[in-house]
């Protein structure tokens, strides 16, 4: 099963699966047509749930949310599914398998109430609603059937279907002495400890249904294979079977050392590696019970003493840990330490979308934390690439971040990706628009340009627990490195490239799954002083929010900054960036950001002492829709052209009609508009024209604007 989330106790989750084909439940449906059956029981504050397809229409996603005084604490999932719990509670669980006619999925929950009232909503593969209902849980029974007894805490056993024990040593000879050691026992129990039909120990399990003690094998047992067993008062019993060796005969080194265990780290990370040690008795066991910050039981780890009286232990935190503050109790049986420690999230910036899903004209919601007083440099693509937002935030004291994007009704439906940025640390966010986000591979790298010998690092992300293909492409086209690389299971990596030894030239990561592709690309140690530099972009006017398209050439493989600056002369953006093997570059990641200031602003585009610099006139935002923006004359081949363009255009195609300064129709034209609702044409001027002032009217589905031109 996929642990999205966090875990169950696994006594529990057991139970309640092998409990699930005596579900009883009542369900509110709200539908004319039932397709789905909903079905859950509950033990204490866990619960499973199971959804069955009764329909003909296949299922894909299914959505769940409690009331206000309740909320989901943990998940877990079958194979095949993921889930992602949002910021306002609602778990939303998809698949890559729909579920068809006569198939069934279960999950499991936990909350902070038990017996919840859990609502949920079955979504189809085209993303259209089938069902919403909402299922009251189910106690489990307190007599339950005989093919389930022995599992069951309220039933006549003390012994669960994954309870567990065994032997230190592994391989026990006639005479020595054998630590005995149990997990996931009912609780609180007594039960007696046999060889063969020989009661050796009576003991009681803990509070956590665990239980260790020592014991010696009798002298005159018989050195054959024979059944080790733990029976609870009923009866029940579990049993492991292993051959005792002959007597050794040697003295068994008891010296008593006191229980010591070394410090454990106050911070923890995922993938962090530790290793504790300490002292205990010789030839004993030393346990550690790992609780979470709920308190539940996490596991229990068990670690043979050597016969000098060290013990060591290692481990690397999973990369799938819940963060948040977790306690261990190491015991020898006798004594008991206690240790603690907090696993926090090693990303400096953690935004997130306020839900998973918009609708086109919603406002998207990003909130969440960075890195305090340091300006955050957010990007929003669209589906198509491309980019629709640009913003630096100034980062407070808090460290708190809070930003909206507003969409249009005519906004493209898809998954959109916002890049956040700040010093050198990076993160990649999905939100679907009209949909589920879905799972894109995407790379983005922390620099632009690096010197040999720098560490690249490369963000990757796409589809959770994956292994897809990473490429670097040298400046010759030839393939530098190839690695398969696994993906988390929050789908994200970070790829630490050593460029020592890289020659100097324009690199590109590629990487790929499947038909699914990303790539971007680097340089290594290119130089500034280009020489002459040429730089012009598409239009000289511009609204709020427009891109900017940046064309030019200089000098082969060299290094170009790229500023843009306000009307006050304060740099709004600035971004490095190289030209190709022919001179040229070109960049679309400037935008005049939503807020700007009418005026004048600068694009300024610098190679050492080189520079060049052009003049861009902002003129605010759009609120009368259909606008000019440009009306300029031109040579085009020996003649005289008037080069019209507006924005705010909405339909397929502008209708201009241009007047003399009698008002007399001389000229009709049309021209398509482009998706931002701009429009371009040229009118070319007759060459024997009467000056004055000349009226141009243009039209699009809703709007008409006109405007004079004086020729001659």
């Amino acid at each position: 099963m996929n642990n999205m989330y966090g875990s169950l106790p696994k006594g529990i989750f057991l139970f309640l699966i092998l409990a699930s084909s005596i579900f009883t439940t009542t369900t509110f449906v709200v539908a004319q047509e039932k397709v789905v059956e909903a079905k859950s029981i509950g033990f204490e504050k866990t619960t499973i749930i199971e959804f069955e397809n009764k329909g003909t229409t296949e299922i894909q996603t299914i959505r769940m949310w409690l009331g206000e005084d309740n909320a989901f604490k943990y998940f877990k999932t079958e194979k095949g599914w993921t889930g992602k719990k949002s910021l306002q509670g609602v778990l939303v669980f998809t698949t890559s398998e729909s579920i068809k006619l006569g198939q069934s999925v279960k999950f499991g929950i936990k909350t902070d109430e038990s017996m919840p009232g859990i609502n949920w909503k079955v979504v189809d593969t085209n993303d259209n609603q089938l069902q919403i209902g909402k299922t009251l849980v189910s106690e489990y029974p307190s007599k339950p059937s005989q093919d389930v007894k022995t599992i069951s805490p309220d039933g006549d056993s003390s012994i669960l279907t994954d309870s567990t024990f065994r032997l230190v040593p592994e391989k026990p000879n006639v005479g020595s002495t054998i630590r005995v050691i149990g997990e996931k026992f009912v609780s609180n129990q007594e039960f007696d400890f046999y060889i063969g039909n020989r009661l050796l120990e009576s003991f009681e399990t803990n509070q956590d249904g665990h239980f260790m003690f020592t014991v010696k094998i009798p002298d005159n047992e018989k050195a054959e294979r024979v059944n080790f067993i733990v029976k609870d008062k009923q009866g029940f019993e579990k049993s492991l079977s292993l051959r005792i060796g002959e007597s050794t005969g040697e003295m068994v080194f008891t010296e008593e050392r006191p229980l010591t265990i070394s410090e454990i780290p106050p911070v923890l990370h995922r993938n962090d590696e530790i290793k504790v040690a300490g002292t205990a008795s010789p030839g004993g066991t030393v346990t550690a019970t790992i609780k979470d910050f709920n308190g539940n039981v996490v596991s229990t780890i068990a670690v043979d003493v050597d016969s000098k009286g060290n013990w060591e232990y290692s481990t690397t935190v999973a990369v799938d840990t819940l963060f948040g503050k977790y306690s261990a109790e190491v015991t020898d049986g006798k004594n008991t330490i206690l240790r603690a420690w907090e696993v926090k999230s090693d990303k400096k910036i953690q935004v997130f979308p306020a839900q998973v899903r918009y609708e086109p004209g919603d406002i998207i919601v990003f909130n969440g934390t960075a890195i305090p007083d340091q300006q955050l440099e957010v990007i929003i693509e669209d589906p198509t690439g491309k980019e629709v937002y640009y913003e630096v935030l100034d980062v407070g004291m808090s460290g708190q971040v809070y930003l909206e994007f507003s969409t249009e009704l005519s906004s493209v439906k898809g998954t959109y990706v916002l890049y956040a940025s700040q010093i050198e640390e990076n993160e990649i966010i999905l939100v679907g628009l009209g949909q589920l986000p879905q799972q894109v591979i995407i790379v983005k790298l922390d620099r632009r340009n690096y010197s040999d010998g720098d560490i690249a690092k490369i963000t990757i992300q796409g589809e959770s627990s994956t292994n897809i293909s990473f490429l670097i492409i040298d400046p010759a086209d030839k393939e530098k490195l190839s690695e398969i690389i696994t993906l988390g299971p929050d789908g994200n990596y970070v790829y630490e490239l050593d460029l020592s030894g890289y020659a100097s030239g324009v690199y590109t990561v590629v990487v790929k799954r499947g038909n699914s592709q990303g790539s971007d690309v680097f340089s290594i140690g290119l130089q500034t002083g280009s020489g002459p530099i040429e730089v012009k972009t598409i239009k000289q006017t511009f609204l709020s929010g427009d891109t900017i398209l940046i064309l030019g050439k200089s000098g082969n493989n060299i290094l170009l900054t790229l500023s843009l600056r306000d009307p006050e002369g304060l740099i709004i953006k600035e971004k490095e960036i190289f030209t190709d093997r022919e001179g040229l570059f070109s960049e679309t990641s400037f935008r005049i950001p939503a807020d700007a200031t009418e005026g004048v602003w600068i694009l300024r585009v610098q190679s050492g002492l080189n520079f060049k610099e052009l003049e861009l006139e902002v003129i605010g935002d759009l609120a009368e829709g259909l606008i000019f923006t440009s009306l300029e004359v031109k040579q085009y081949e020996g003649q005289e052209g008037l080069h019209i363009s507006g924005t705010g255009a909405e339909g397929s195609r502008v209708f201009i009609e241009i007047f003399d300064p009698e008002g007399e129709k001389i000229e009709s034209l049309n021209t398509p508009i482009s998706g931002g609702g701009d429009f371009t044409t040229l009118w070319f001027i007759p060459k024997e024209i009467n000056p004055g002032a000349y009226t141009i009217e243009a039209s699009d589905n809703f709007n008409t604007v006109t405007t004079t031109y004086a020729l001659g």
